[in-house]
């Protein structure tokens, strides 16, 4: 399911955001103070929307910091339209700005927009289809769960996934994930696997199909 978190430190928009964006699908998050963000989890989140003018901590600031830890887009919600205040918020790494008052209709079209073309190499976290991959962690997890791989095991599904759709050997996936100078062969693909299925089995999901007689891939 889709994430978006608001901050604005007026309970109106973020009832207005929360009851827009929750109809068509979404998992909303509203936070009325800035600070409680360093509290969140931002990379499980898709799409962040922030207030410009907020007391305790501008939307700049908070943007800043957050771009630091995500990679997911995010919007600008503002009163000010001057050239100077969009260019320093694009600058800090905003996508967008959606200028108050908004219409419902704005807010849900320009949020589905950014979260179609939302293709930016990803560093720090993303979703193939129900399992997430947490990049520099080096975890997965389905539904919030984390699925509790070895580190060869992460790396043939972070392959896989990151790859959806494609057939893999043997041979090619104990290339990618262990390299030429790998100490076992591999046959060891085959237990990883075994392993990795029991695993994601036991969380309710079964992301890895064998092709036979080529090898393996992510549904």
């Amino acid at each position: 399911m889709i994430r978006i978190l608001a901050v604005d430190d007026e309970e109106e928009i973020l009832t207005l955001i929360k009851n827009a964006l929750s109809r068509e699908g979404y998992d909303v998050t509203v936070l009325n103070c800035p600070e409680e963000v360093k509290k969140m989890r931002l990379l499980d989140y898709h799409l962040i929307l922030l207030d410009v003018m907020m007391p305790q901590k501008d939307g700049f600031t908070l943007c800043q910091e957050i771009r630091e830890e995500t990679d997911c887009p995010i919007l600008f919600l503002t009163a000010k339209n001057a050239e100077a205040d969009l260019i320093r918020g694009l600058g800090l790494g905003a996508d967008d700005y959606i200028t108050k008052p908004f219409g419902i209709g704005e807010l849900r079209a320009r949020v589905a927009a950014h979260l179609r073309r939302e293709s930016r190499e990803k560093k720090h976290a993303v979703s193939v289809g129900d399992v997430r991959f947490y990049l520099k962690e080096k975890r997965a997890a389905y539904k919030d769960v984390t699925l509790p791989f070895t580190k060869s095991e992460y790396g043939i599904c972070e392959y896989l996934a990151m790859n959806r759709g494609q057939t893999f050997t043997k041979d090619r996936i104990y290339e990618h994930v262990f390299g030429y100078d790998g100490e076992s062969d591999s046959s060891a693909i085959a237990e990883h696997v075994k392993n990795i299925r029991a695993k994601c089995e036991r969380a309710g999901v079964r992301p890895i199909e064998t092709v036979w007689g080529i090898g393996y891939r992510w549904k």
